[in-house]
């Protein structure tokens, strides 16, 4: 099954400049937590905003780039190939970033994991794609308020693809 885990402001916004544009540390437990112990597609720029390999994850990093090379990871020319290799396979595997592996892994995902942030960034340059309400059915929604270590009210969805 392919995943895709992301956290969008209300437009849906991702980053600014290579980085994530609000701290929420539930976010980032809820990532740690649900993408643990599987494997993890990203793009280069996002292996390199985080600046080493997730531990306890499979990590795949996509890149065009002939000489790049990172210790702890497995590299990968073709996204559209390694996302192949796991369509029937029953091992999830999570599409972490950035917005162009999002955006070209769309169609071939199973479910979204999305946390939906209450806040706009105006100087945003990366974008999720849209998620279309006629594709994608919301089997998961649950509120959170802003408290002392979260600045900003969120929420936990999951969507899966119609068949």
């Amino acid at each position: 099954m392919i995943s895709i885990i992301a956290a969008i402001g209300k437009n849906n916004e991702l980053g600014k400049k290579n980085m994530l544009l609000w701290n929420l540390p539930a976010d980032m437990r809820h990532f740690r937590e649900t993408t643990k112990g599987h494997t993890v597609i990203m793009g280069q720029k996002t292996f390199e905003s985080i600046g080493r390999p997730l531990p306890n994850r499979r990590n795949i990093v996509v890149t065009r780039n002939n000489t790049f090379q990172a210790e702890g990871v497995e590299i990968s020319k073709s996204l559209e190939n390694t996302l192949e290799s796991f369509k029937n396979s029953k091992e999830e595997v999570f599409v972490i970033g950035g917005g162009q592996i999002y955006k070209q892994s769309m169609d071939k995902a199973d479910r979204l994991y999305i946390t939906h942030v209450d806040i706009e960034d105006k100087e945003a340059d990366t974008f999720f794609p849209e998620i279309i309400p006629i594709v994608w059915n919301e089997i998961r929604h649950d509120e959170y308020k802003k408290d002392l270590e979260n600045p900003f009210n969120y929420t936990f969805s999951v969507y899966e693809k119609f068949l």
